[in-house]
């Protein structure tokens, strides 16, 4: 017990006399100490300065080509007049005055209805005619060898103005059983043949003036003040893939569409084959085709453009990051003098933007750089820059003396 007692002790003793020692050895003054730079040791208490890091961005350059400002709809193509024929009165056809698909002209018999019953009640009408004409002569010779009263001749006139009023209404019901054209055009596919019975209403055959097609679409409101009558439009058709035809606005809608916020557009264009590029001509066009609308407002041959992603948006306004050498920014005067090119932000004003691409009004010149990745590093003006290149990793800056400009990629 007592030898386990001593080594207890011998040990608790050891573990202290070690704890002293370490801490005696951290807490001496430290003599002068060598520290490894690239230029040499230095004594304690400097240190190596490094070098600033410079940010890596992709660039592109502003250019100038053709721009066509302009909006896309849908749309279907309409006749320039439609009716589906359509009788007044029932009764049963006798006479169709018309092939399927043939060409009419204004006030051609197209479905004759069986008029034997209004025939006879002219007939009837006609006979009652000549009798009050025949009355009102011989009362009007009466009276003048006074031998009847006024009275009798103004009855027989009264009686004659009702028999001419029944002729003319009998006529008119004559005429309803003939169905004729109402305008020159094209007949479709009958729903009827020689013999049926037909309803007041029912539908006999559509019409179609094709001699020139109507488009009808909507365009969001804010493009109203840019449509005007005249105006020409693009057409696509899926029916005739690969040719363009052009029509022209003939009226905008006054009433907006409370619901879609639009407004409503109607064009025209010739049938005669139609005013189409990318074609020769062919099958005339038809209603119903659907047709992809591109209204042109204006286009623009030397505009300047930009990328989408140059562009950082901020407090409601459009700025772009261009790439200058250090003399054009007075706060890049505290670079390095190696610094071959640093950011400086410009304001922009922005016009139409198409495909990738952003029409810039105003802020940009012609060949200028600008960054279009990495502008999250150039918080400030002035900041060193380095061009990266696509597909070809971190390209070191050149010397300042050098006087070639920053390359751009993709352009």
């Amino acid at each position: 017990m007592a030898s386990k007692a001593v080594y207890s002790a011998v040990a608790i003793v050891g573990m202290a006399a070690l704890s002293g020692a370490a801490w005696w050895y951290q807490s001496k003054p430290q003599g002068p100490k060598e520290m490894v730079g690239g230029h040499g040791p230095t004594a304690v208490g400097s240190t190596t300065a490094a070098p600033p890091r410079i940010a890596g961005v992709e660039v592109a350059k502003v250019m100038r080509t053709t721009l066509q400002d302009d909006a896309q709809s849908v749309g279907s193509l309409r006749s320039r007049q439609s009716v589906m024929v359509r009788p007044e009165v029932a009764g049963r056809v006798k006479t169709l005055g018309f092939k399927d698909g043939a060409q009419v002209r204004k006030g051609q018999l197209l479905v004759q209805l069986d008029d034997t019953l209004q025939r006879a009640e002219l007939s009837q009408a006609q006979a009652q005619l000549s009798i009050a004409e025949a009355n009102f002569k011989r009362n009007q010779e009466l009276l003048a060898q006074n031998f009847v009263a006024q009275r009798v001749l103004d009855e027989s006139a009264a009686n004659l103005q009702v028999v001419q009023a029944q002729l003319s209404l009998v006529q008119a019901r004559l005429g309803r059983m003939a169905i004729v054209a109402p305008f020159d055009g094209t007949v479709g596919l009958r729903a009827v043949n020689v013999g049926d019975y037909v309803k007041d209403g029912a539908d006999l055959v559509n019409l179609e003036d094709i001699g020139s097609m109507l488009v009808d679409f909507r365009l969001p409101e804010r493009y109203q003040r840019k449509l005007r009558p005249g105006q020409v439009v693009e057409l696509a058709l899926d029916a005739f893939p690969g040719q363009a035809f052009k029509a022209r606005i003939e009226a905008v809608d006054p009433l907006l569409d409370a619901n879609g916020r639009s407004v409503g557009v109607r064009a025209v264009l010739p049938n005669t084959g139609g005013e189409r590029t990318g074609g020769s001509g062919g099958a005339p066009l038809r209603p119903g085709m659907f047709a992809r609308v591109t209204a042109i407002f204006g286009v623009n041959d030397a505009a300047l453009v930009v990328p989408e992603e140059s562009l950082v948006p901020q407090g409601g306004k459009q700025f772009v990051v261009l790439v200058v050498a250090p003399s054009d920014v007075p706060a890049a005067s505290n670079v390095p003098a190696n610094t071959e090119w640093v950011s400086k932000r410009q304001e922009v004003k922005l016009g139409v933007r198409r495909q990738g691409k952003v029409e810039v009004r105003e802020g940009l010149s012609e060949g200028q750089t600008i960054v279009v990745a990495g502008q999250q590093r150039l918080q400030r003006d002035g900041t060193p820059v380095r061009i990266v290149e696509l597909g070809k990793g971190a390209a070191a800056s050149t010397p300042a003396s050098s006087a070639s400009a920053p390359r751009a990629s993709g352009g």
